[in-house]
């Protein structure tokens, strides 16, 4: 009776010890994560501001009047403006219409009226 006891208190002492250790190798984890954090929050500030200001270059450089002092300078004075019969434009919502289904419709007959197109 008593060896049944000592097996059963070991085994749980052993249990407990194992959830224990899970436990602590847990908050262990978590407090490491927490060390990095600062220093993550840093690094992503850091990203934002530089990309703040690759934008701002960005949108200096695209500036209308930049572009125009640009196309003045000696560097690109090879390149042309287009003349306007040379500049192609088309109407709004051509482009998203397909030829081929306006083509298809356009030959299509209504077969509920075989008399009008001359069908028997």
């Amino acid at each position: 009776m008593k060896r049944g006891l000592f097996f059963r208190l070991s085994f749980l002492i052993i249990f407990f010890s194992a959830c224990l250790y899970k436990y602590i190798d847990v908050q262990n984890h978590v407090a490491r994560l927490r060390m990095e954090l600062p220093e993550l929050q840093s690094k992503i500030h850091t990203l934002l501001e530089e990309n703040k200001r690759l934008q701002y270059e960005i949108d200096q450089f695209e500036h209308p009047t930049h572009l125009m002092e640009l196309a003045r300078s000696i560097e690109y004075s090879h390149l042309k403006h287009p003349i306007s019969e040379e500049i192609l434009s088309m109407a709004q919502g051509v482009a998203l219409k397909d030829p081929d289904k306006v083509e298809k419709k356009s030959q299509s007959y209504d077969k509920s009226f075989p008399v009008a197109f001359g069908a028997k």
